[in-house]
C-alpha cells in the first residue's frame, strides 16, 4: 500500500488504487506504527510518512488532508485530521532519528497554538494525547495548562450529555468512540487529575459494557450510528473502531493496573481474527491486509489503508504491553 509518496488510501480487493490518493489521516497513523517497528524498512517508512505530513502542512499549521495525482484537495479536510497530524508529530518528536525529530518539532510549533481551540471531540482528544506525549517524553511541562483546558472541555461535554442510562460525551456514538476516554486516561498520566480519571473510567466502562455484552466485541455500526435512546446498529463494523477500543483499554490498564482492561483489549483484537458477529476474520493472512468492514453478507473484500494500519497498531501495542516494552502513553488510531 505504500509507495514513495506515502500510504495509498483505498484498494480494489488487495490492489492499491493510486487514483484514490493519499490522506493525512492514513499517513499520520502509519507514521506512529512505523516508529514502533523493528523491521529493516523502519527508517525508510518513517521518512516517507513524515515527509508526506510535512508537505501537506499549510502555513497556518493545519493540514490539507487529501492528495491525488500531486494535487491537494480540501474535500475531506477536518479538525480530526489536524488532531491526527498533531498526535503523529508528537510521537515523531520523540523519535530516535534526528531529522524526523526536527521535522516533527517544526510542524508542532506551527500547529499547536491553533489546535488549542478545536471543538470536535475527537480532534480535541487527539490533540490532548499529543500534548500528553510531549509532556511525558520531552518534559514540555509548559503544555500542561493547555492540556487541562482541553481535558476539561471534554469533561464539560460529558456533564452536559450524561443521564441515568447514558454516560457519554455526546448524544450519539459514532466512530473511534473509545478515543475520548483514552485521551482522559492519558491526561491523568501527566496530571493525576482525579476528576479526569473518574470520567475516563465511567465512559470507557459504559462503552465496553455496551459492546462486550455477547462475550465478544460488537462494534457500533456506521449505518445510522448509536443514537441516545435507540438500538446499536450492527453494521457496518469498521476495523478502526476495534483498534480504538483495544488501545483505550490498554491505556486504562497501564493507568489502573486492572486486568479486566487488558482482557477486553485482547477481545477487541480478537475481533480481527473472527471473534465477532459474523464469525469471520477481518485480517487476511494471504494478502497480509485487513478487510474494510464487517457487513451483513460477510466482509467488505477491499483492504484499504485505514483497516490495515488499525490492525497493525492494535497488534503492535498489545504485543508491547504483554512484553512490557510499551511506554506509559498508548497511541490512538
Amino acid at each position: 500500500m505504500t509507495d514513495s509518496t506515502g500510504i495509498i488510501q483505498f484498494s480494489d480487493i488487495s490492489n492499491p488504487l493510486i487514483e484514490s490518493g493519499y490522506t493525512v489521516d492514513d499517513n499520520a497513523r502509519a507514521l506512529i506504527v512505523a516508529i514502533g517497528m523493528e523491521e529493516l524498512e523502519r527508517e525508510k517508512l518513517i521518512k516517507t510518512f513524515i515527509s508526506f505530513l510535512q508537505e501537506a502542512q499549510m502555513p497556518d499549521g493545519t493540514w490539507q488532508n487529501l492528495k491525488v495525482h500531486d494535487k491537494y484537495y480540501t474535500l475531506i479536510n477536518s479538525e480530526d485530521s489536524v488532531g491526527r497530524g498533531i498526535l503523529a508529530a508528537s510521537f515523531a518528536a520523540d523519535c530516535d532519528i534526528p531529522e524526523t525529530k526536527d521535522t516533527a518539532c517544526k510542524m508542532l510549533k506551527k500547529v499547536l497554538p491553533k489546535a488549542i481551540d478545536t471543538n470536535s471531540p475527537r480532534a480535541m482528544s487527539y490533540t490532548l494525547l499529543g500534548m500528553v506525549k510531549l509532556i511525558d517524553s520531552l518534559e514540555r511541562i509548559s503544555l500542561l495548562p493547555y492540556a487541562k483546558h482541553i481535558a476539561y472541555k471534554l469533561i464539560k461535554l460529558y456533564d452536559a450529555n450524561r443521564c441515568k442510562d447514558w454516560h457519554w460525551f455526546e448524544d450519539r456514538l459514532t466512530y473511534c468512540n473509545a478515543l475520548l476516554p483514552h485521551a482522559l486516561f492519558g491526561f491523568y498520566v501527566v496530571s493525576k487529575d482525579v476528576k479526569a480519571l473518574k470520567v475516563a473510567k465511567i465512559t470507557l466502562n459504559f462503552l465496553t459494557d455496551s459492546l462486550f455484552k455477547k462475550g465478544y466485541l460488537n462494534i457500533v455500526g456506521n449505518q445510522g450510528w448509536w443514537i441516545k435512546k435507540s438500538q446499536i446498529p450492527p453494521y457496518d463494523q469498521q476495523p478502526v473502531d476495534a483498534a480504538s477500543i483495544a488501545l483505550a483499554c490498554l491505556q486504562a490498564f497501564v493507568v489502573t493496573g486492572e486486568r479486566e482492561y487488558i482482557e477486553m483489549a485482547q477481545l477487541a483484537y480478537d475481533w480481527y481474527w473472527g471473534k465477532n458477529l459474523n464469525n469471520l476474520p477481518l485480517y487476511n493472512e494471504e494478502t497480509q491486509g485487513c478487510h474494510d468492514a464487517l457487513v451483513p453478507h460477510g466482509v467488505n473484500l477491499n483492504q484499504g489503508a485505514e483497516a490495515v494500519i488499525s490492525f497493525l497498531m492494535a497488534h503492535q501495542v498489545l504485543q508491547n504491553i504483554k512484553e512490557k516494552k510499551q511506554r506509559i502513553l498508548i497511541p490512538a488510531v
